[in-house]
């Protein structure tokens, strides 16, 4: 019996550090979801304020149909004098966006097409993200 016992010894041991293993191993993957899920959620939030921005954009155009054009700004350029002050609003906003405004009459109609595209990046080690959205304003009959 007592050589059986000596077979035994540590046994226990060696259970509880493959334990420990398999916990710590658990952690990380839990601890690495998580910052997926926050990284994820904090694009959410960006995208959220973006749809909201453009919105908001169109929303001041419809009652300035008449001088649509004056809302066009290319990339990373100036905005004119009645863009900016949404356009420091959105900077404020999402940090670092880049904001592109075209506006452009719809040949054969009264209709203006404007292309609203609010670019930003949560991180500088991250993907670039758009958000793009596409309008048409026309004026009342």
């Amino acid at each position: 019996m007592s050589a059986r016992m000596h077979q035994q010894r540590g046994i226990a041991m060696i259970e509880s550090l493959i334990a420990i293993l398999i916990l710590g191993i658990a952690l990380v993957g839990t601890l690495g979801l998580q910052a997926r899920s926050v990284a994820a959620l904090s694009d959410a939030g960006l995208r959220a304020e973006a749809t909201i921005a453009a919105n908001q954009l169109l929303g001041i155009m419809n009652t300035d149909i008449a001088n649509a054009a004056s809302y066009a700004v290319a990339k990373a350029a100036t905005p004119g004098e009645r863009l900016a002050p949404w356009y420091a609003e959105v900077r404020a906003r999402i940090p670092g966006a880049t904001i592109e405004v075209g506006v452009s009459p719809t040949e054969g109609t009264t209709r203006t097409e404007v292309d609203i595209v609010i670019g930003w990046q949560r991180t500088t080690d991250s993907q670039v993200n758009q958000h793009r959205v596409t309008s048409y304003l026309s004026p009342a009959t």
